[in-house]
């Protein structure tokens, strides 16, 4: 029997419902819903990790949750961050227990693509040497590419996060050759000694076929999990996807 990965949840989407009203003044007393109570609700149906991107523009996270978040949760806090000053400034202030690298282009609706590790090698070796010297572990987003793997282990990563994008939204063949080529990927981690961690699209219908890929750390998933919890409820919608993982693929 397989690894049963671990459950990090994305409540970025918690945060875009607030912003849809309250975006003038998050902190004003009455904005809901509120994220930590989402992260207490992740974290009493058994998550193993609560993740957080704060984007350059705001558009959902705001400064003020991560400081909350990283200040009161019982499990661990992923950062996901771009590489830039401002952002790396306040990663390095609050010591969250992850930081995952992810590109970010303020016109996406969500992040796209895989971080490419080979371009923007220069730029990346001093952020995570820093984040790593700061007692932070670091992850590298990429697209499942052998030389992708190879520049995240050059670089000192501590993991990667497999972008599972295409994987999810493509059609029934184009989704085999992504699963050839996350599988073909995770295997070339997993033998730098890199941990192996995937997101992006992933749900309860797909999941059964991305547990076929090997090695799998921890998957990170936010997008379902919110829309399930629209008609559950956000804990029974975790508890949902901890119990589809825990069935062997």
């Amino acid at each position: 029997m397989s690894r049963i990965p671990k459950l990090g949840v994305n409540i970025d989407h918690v945060a875009t419902l607030r912003q849809a009203r309250y975006a003038p003044d998050p902190r004003a007393h009455n904005a809901e819903p509120l994220l930590l109570r989402a992260a207490r609700e992740c974290e009493a149906a058994g998550a193993d990790s609560i993740t957080v991107h704060l984007r350059e523009d705001r558009r959902h996270i705001q400064d003020r949750d991560v400081e909350e978040l990283r200040g009161e949760l019982r499990i661990p806090l992923n950062l996901e961050m771009g590489n830039t000053p401002a952002i790396l400034g306040i990663a390095l202030r609050l010591k969250p227990d992850y930081v995952c690298l992810v590109p970010e282009n303020r016109r996406e609706v969500t992040t796209e693509g895989g971080l490419d590790a080979v371009a923007h090698a220069a730029e990346l070796a001093p952020t995570i040497r820093r984040l790593r010297e700061n007692g932070t572990l670091v992850s590298l987003f990429i697209d499942p590419l052998p030389e992708q793997v190879e520049a995240a282990a050059r670089l000192g990563a501590d993991m990667i996060e497999l972008h599972t994008g295409a994987f999810a939204i493509g059609s029934p063949e184009g989704c085999e050759n992504e699963l050839r080529r996350l599988v073909a990927a995770a295997e070339a981690a997993h033998a730098t000694g890199l941990k192996v961690n995937a997101g992006h699209g992933i749900n309860l219908t797909n999941l059964p076929r991305l547990r076929t890929v090997p090695h799998l750390h921890e998957l990170n998933v936010g997008h379902h999990l919110v829309s399930e919890a629209v008609f559950i409820g956000l804990r029974a919608s975790v508890a949902a996807m901890l119990a589809a993982l825990r069935v062997s693929p």
